[in-house]
């Protein structure tokens, strides 16, 4: 069994698997802590929402990314991928407390394209931030 798990097509899709659960995952977790439903409002066409959920997926994605290429392990992958994560969902909370002038949620939901765009590029470019972190690690 040890060789069906060391075949590289088994391992792909095996992390493939994961960062795909757990981006599901961590989106759920998104949709839990945001003041809108982001699917709903995607499907009534708000550009501002879906940027921001674009956003999140990258970035969950970008910290995935990192977390593979860094430890052989699904284990380890998965571990540092949740705690790469918690640190993405920080910066969201990080977002909405440093602009005390507006409410981050109310403005996506009302389709601001400033906010829902700053809010992608912030979930993406702290996204490379914890990559970089996990590396060196």
């Amino acid at each position: 069994m040890d060789h069906f798990f060391e075949n590289t097509f088994v391992q792909t899709a095996s992390y493939f698997s994961v960062a795909v659960l757990g981006i599901i995952v961590f989106l759920a977790i998104f949709e839990l802590v945001t003041k809108y439903s982001n699917w709903v409002e995607i499907k009534k066409g708000n550009l501002a929402v879906a940027m921001a959920t674009g956003g999140k997926i990258i970035g969950i994605s970008i910290i995935f990314h990192y977390t593979i290429s860094q430890h052989a392990s699904l284990l380890g992958m998965l571990v540092w991928g949740v705690f790469g994560f918690f640190l993405l969902l920080l910066s969201y909370f990080m977002f909405e407390f440093l602009t005390p002038s507006f409410n981050v949620d109310e403005e996506i939901k009302n389709g601001n394209y400033a906010v829902g765009f700053i809010s992608m590029v912030i979930s993406i470019g702290l996204a490379f931030v914890i990559g970089a972190s996990i590396i060196a690690t």
